[in-house]
């Protein structure tokens, strides 16, 4: 059975949080806070450190971004290790492989060292809460867009990463969107193995060959760009509908000359930045023990899930989209 989540309201949050903008600065400039990731030069990780380094900005400690440059779930894992050992006031991680990183972040939290999952979560580790996008949602709200503009029937081919966690929920999502439409059918679903050349040239592959594909549906944020650079460079642009993720800017390039057709828009900076200020505060005021089991305490002064919501980006609102990004410096 699916988990549900209830709304974070605010007296999950810890009372010294919603204070701190109150009082003299408790934290020690020494303070360093990290955000780990893979592959952190795509855009969506160049928006979230700008969340970081805004709360860091803010609480006037250090904070810094590492990981690999590339999809890389080793990498990551040994970025976590190098980082654990500095001995950090918090960590931020958006976890590529649950299963591999799982033991490193309850050991973390056994050296007390708090960590926060945002992005992708690792449920079944110690780490404290986990702050991002409800990927069944999302996976919900995508489908439904995608039979909408397909009229309720076609062949959808999804561009995915089968064994991360919240694409997992994702696709379910999409899955159980397209339950409803039964003249909908998933002909193909393409791991793309973190490689943006695997989306290119299975577009490719597929329209050469003729292959009948209504709707091309990507779950993360590097495929639908070039798969619409092959959609545009056959002359198919509008002829084929395209669901991207996020906001590359590549993939809002692509919806302003309408050969996407829309995407699903996450929050990567408020993630990070809200992630920053609760372990910011954590740190100042951490539960004790850290390793509790928090997430059924049923007095636990910390939520389990913050959800910080999707939105859809088409034509239509990228006017507004494009002008309210300007002053956050996070899209």
């Amino acid at each position: 059975m699916r988990r549900v989540t209830l709304p974070l309201i605010a007296a999950a949050i810890p009372a010294a949080f919603l204070l701190t903008s109150c009082t003299a600065n408790p934290h020690a400039p020494a303070e360093k806070y990290f955000l780990i990731a893979a592959n952190i030069k795509v855009p969506y990780w160049q928006n979230a450190v700008a969340g970081l380094n805004r709360a860091a900005s803010e609480m006037k400690v250090k904070s810094e971004m590492v990981g690999p440059d590339t999809y890389d779930t080793k990498a990551e894992h040994d970025e976590f290790q190098r980082v654990v050992a500095q001995k950090p006031a918090g960590i931020l991680i958006s976890v590529a492989d649950a299963a591999l990183m799982t033991p490193d972040i309850n050991a973390a939290i056994a050296q007390n060292i708090p960590v926060i999952t945002l992005d992708a979560d690792a449920p079944d580790s110690k780490r404290l809460l986990f702050i991002g996008t409800d990927n069944y949602s999302a996976g919900i709200l995508g489908g439904h867009l995608t039979a909408k503009l397909i009229n309720g029937k076609g062949n959808v081919v999804i561009f995915t990463m089968p064994n991360q966690a919240n694409l997992k929920d994702r696709m379910h999502g999409y899955q159980d969107a397209f339950a409803e439409h039964p003249e909908i059918k998933v002909t193909r679903i393409v791991d793309i193995h973190g490689d943006p050349t695997v989306a290119y040239d299975t577009t490719k592959q597929m329209l050469d060959s003729n292959t009948k594909v209504d709707a091309f549906v990507c779950l993360e944020a590097i495929a639908c760009p070039e798969v619409g650079e092959v959609v545009n460079r056959a002359n198919m642009g509008g002829k084929v509908t395209i669901v991207a993720m996020d906001t590359d800017q590549r993939t809002i390039d692509w919806i302003q000359k309408g050969v996407v057709s829309a995407t699903i828009a996450q929050k990567p900076f408020t993630m990070a930045y809200y992630g920053a200020k609760l372990l910011g505060d954590i740190h100042l005021h951490p539960p004790t023990p850290l390793s509790a089991n928090w997430a059924e305490d049923p007095v636990s002064p910390l939520p389990t899930f913050i959800d910080t919501g999707t939105f859809i980006i088409d034509k239509s609102n990228m006017g507004s989209f494009l002008q309210e990004s300007k002053p956050s410096g996070g899209q």
